[in-house]
């Protein structure tokens, strides 16, 4: 995607060849800022503090986190210490756990010598296999977005709602839910997005505007709760967000007020679908109610928000009292019933397990997990 005009990936490594290179997600959109990783530690901050975010682009930041545990030392104590670090750094996204899984099993076997050489080997491999899954994405998605423009209506334009950031900031490039939208944008179907502001962090406001004002997506940034209201009013064309894990039979676990989205498409006809990845299903659960560890973060980032004053400076104000406690639930969980169909890199299927079994038949047959 582009900044400016000029191409850009939200996780590169440096020109030294060994560094990792991420844009600072807690800066925009006030100021675009640059970090180098140059150590495990690090890397597991860039997960923790949000410097990153969005589950692939997780799962890619803890590949290079492991190649940069191995620069240093790659014997097992170490990659063991290293994939515990960075499992520990955020519970709910399954991506996470996929790539210090994946990465971890290709170094055990290999001489201490030549871990380090293979773990960026492989993260270049995971940058680049997200790149095309989400391009796949967004050719499965584009195909519903063409259906609603030539079905026509009384809008001059698809009107889509979102909500949180599943574009290209969330992963290392095209997005999930977003892909689909630049897509249709590119091939000239006129477009609007509605882009739920996503308290308390304002991932929707901060990051979903910026980059589709950058990629020159006509969009409209909106309260959380105005959703329910333009669906009434017939001025929400279809639903797509993202997902950080996807149960075996469908359940979506996403940004917290996603199923309350889901719950208003729902009852006013307005189709809610769902873009994710491969490596975002877990196959290793059923029930996401049940099973899914919702994350509760500082509760500062509800009684607080940070923004840029009319003078230009950047500042953090409180919005409650002082003596008030704050609830950080960081995400919520909808129910397959609600959601409409799922787009995958393989196509688009019925938020149900045969759904998904039906795009990934080699998981027939095989236990849970």
């Amino acid at each position: 995607m582009n900044i400016n005009g000029k191409a850009t990936r939200s996780i590169v490594l440096a020109a030294d060849g060994w560094a990792a290179v991420i844009i600072d997600q807690t800066r925009l959109p006030h100021e675009f800022v640059t970090r180098r990783l140059e150590n495990l530690e690090q890397a597991a901050e860039a997960i923790s503090a949000m410097w990153v975010r969005g589950a692939p682009l997780i799962g890619a930041t803890a590949a290079y986190g492991l190649a940069l545990a191995m620069r240093s030392d790659p014997s097992n104590g170490n990659l063991d210490r290293a994939g515990q670090t960075l499992m520990a750094t955020r519970p709910t996204a399954v991506n996470l756990r996929w790539a210090v899984e994946d990465v971890s099993a290709r170094l055990r076997p290999l001489d201490a010598k030549v871990r380090a050489e293979a773990a960026y080997a492989r993260a270049a491999e995971i940058c680049e296999e997200d790149v095309a899954i989400n391009r796949a994405i967004g050719e499965h998605g584009l195909g519903l977005i063409r259906k609603v423009w030539e079905a026509g209506g009384r809008q001059d334009r698809v009107n889509v709602l979102t909500h949180c950031n599943a574009g290209w900031l969330a992963t290392v490039d095209w997005g999930t839910a977003l892909a689909p939208i630049y897509l249709a944008h590119d091939a000239g179907i006129p477009i609007h997005v509605w882009a739920d502001e996503t308290r308390p962090r304002n991932q929707g406001a901060g990051l979903t505007a910026w980059e589709l004002g950058q990629h020159g997506v006509a969009h409209t940034v909106i309260v959380d709760n105005a959703g329910g209201h333009l669906m009434q009013h017939g001025m929400v064309d279809l639903c797509i967000t993202g997902t950080d894990r996807t149960t075996a039979r469908g359940d979506v676990c996403n940004k917290i007020g996603t199923y309350l989205k889901a719950l208003a498409a729902h009852d006013n006809g307005v189709p809610f679908y769902v873009g994710l990845p491969g490596p975002t299903i877990d196959w290793s659960i059923e029930d996401g109610l049940a099973d899914i560890p919702i994350e509760q973060r500082d509760g500062r980032e509800v009684s607080e928000i940070t923004g840029r004053t009319a003078e230009g400076a950047i500042a953090t104000v409180r919005v409650t009292p002082e003596d008030s406690p704050a609830a950080n639930y960081a995400f919520d969980v909808t129910p397959a019933r609600l959601v409409s169909g799922l787009i995958t890199e393989r196509g688009i299927c019925a938020a149900s397990r045969d759904g998904l079994l039906s795009l990934y038949p080699e998981r027939h047959n095989r236990p849970v997990g």
